[in-house]
């Protein structure tokens, strides 16, 4: 028996190499002689990095400016074959560096993000992987961007305050100085929403409350996404308000017109960067699973996507998560042939939260004696 262990994190208490080993465990107390594989997926967002260093990737670490000034430690990967460097937005220019107060919603900025891209072109990366999420800007990339030389300049010629709240100032872009290295490397930005760069479903209207912006601010936020999109377009001819570009506040936009980015699904990145195909290939039995697999998760999240590409090599899979809200009728379409929550094995979610490794284990094992 060959058994492939590919979880998402479990949100708020498990990291995806740590539900793998859980759920490895628990595997092998059914099946002992098993041959267990583990390879932790992601969405693109936080736990891209946890993914690739799963794989292979080695880490490497930097101090960079956090997104409110402050240096901030961050770590990044890179393969050593291929030169595939992967970063997170989280890790330099993530929320949980500073205060979700109004003021860091307008202030907070990328810079540290083009630092660690800097990083990766020094270090030789060819290609750059972004995965997107938990980030504290909104600015349109435009702060990762001045780390690589791009300059952002007022009406009288001088430079703008780093932050989303001061893109409205902004009165003409300068790409003189851009980081020429640019030019050689292929730089994929990995995203798990379609949201454009403003408007009412863009970065600032969707997502910059959560990051401590008020009406106002909301407001102030997105005219600058639409003025600086504006400017980039008569610059560039390049429209930035396109599906996914609202991500980790638009970062995504300024790196579409001036870095030949590309924005990709997320799960179809990782899966890729991870080699999930060539484990799927060597396997009889998948197991997968997340925190909460509910709705959303059918949307094309990461363990319904592990789920169908298991499927259509007509393997079977075993669902392990820390709830269940979905029916085994819907599951079933995606070719799960038993799914077990930990919630139900704790008894109550409290339970369940207090100790998540012990009852994913628990869920895992009661899954694989039900099939």
């Amino acid at each position: 028996m060959r058994i492939l262990i590919a979880p998402d994190k479990f949100k708020g208490t498990l990291t995806g190499v740590q539900a793998a080993a859980a759920m490895s465990e628990g595997a092998l107390r059914v099946y002992p002689e098993a041959v267990v594989t583990m390879l932790p997926v992601a969405d693109g967002g936080e736990g891209t990095l946890e993914a690739a260093v799963a794989a292979g990737f080695t880490e490497r670490f930097n101090t960079v400016v956090g997104p409110i000034i402050k240096p901030a430690g961050a770590v990044w990967g890179i393969h050593r074959q291929t030169r595939v460097a992967v970063i997170e937005t989280a890790q330099a220019s993530g929320y949980l560096l500073c205060e979700p107060t109004v003021e860091n919603s307008l202030r907070a900025h990328s810079y540290g993000s083009g630092q660690l891209i800097v990083a990766a072109l020094e270090a030789g990366a060819t290609e750059i992987i972004v995965g997107l999420g938990g980030s504290a800007m909104t600015d349109a990339g435009s702060g990762a961007l001045r780390a690589l030389g791009l300059k952002l300049l007022d009406g009288q010629g001088h430079l703008v305050p780093l932050g989303g709240g001061s893109l409205l100032d902004v009165a003409a872009i300068d790409a003189s100085g851009l980081d020429p290295r640019l030019a050689g490397v292929k730089i994929r930005m990995a995203v798990d929403v379609d949201n454009p760069l403003y408007g009412y479903n863009g970065a600032a209207h969707v997502f910059s409350a959560q990051k401590g912006a008020d009406d106002d601010a909301v407001q102030k936020l997105d005219a600058g996404l639409r003025h600086l999109a504006s400017l980039v377009r008569e610059a560039t001819g390049v429209d930035v308000d396109v599906a996914g570009a609202g991500a980790a506040g638009g970062f995504p936009a300024l790196f579409l017109a001036y870095a030949g980015a590309t924005i990709e699904r997320g799960f179809d990145l990782v899966a890729e960067m991870i080699g999930l195909d060539e484990a799927l290939a060597d396997t009889d039995l998948v197991i997968t699973g997340e925190g909460s697999m509910d709705e959303q998760s059918l949307s094309g999240k990461a363990p319904i996507g592990v789920a169908d590409a298991a499927h259509a090599r007509g393997l079977p899979v075993v669902v392990v998560a820390g709830r269940i809200t979905v029916t085994p009728q819907e599951l079933a379409k995606h070719g799960v042939v038993a799914a077990v929550s930990a919630t139900d094995v704790a008894g109550s979610p409290e339970a369940a939260l207090a100790d998540a490794a012990r009852y994913t284990i628990r869920a895992t094992s009661e899954a694989l004696n039900g099939i």
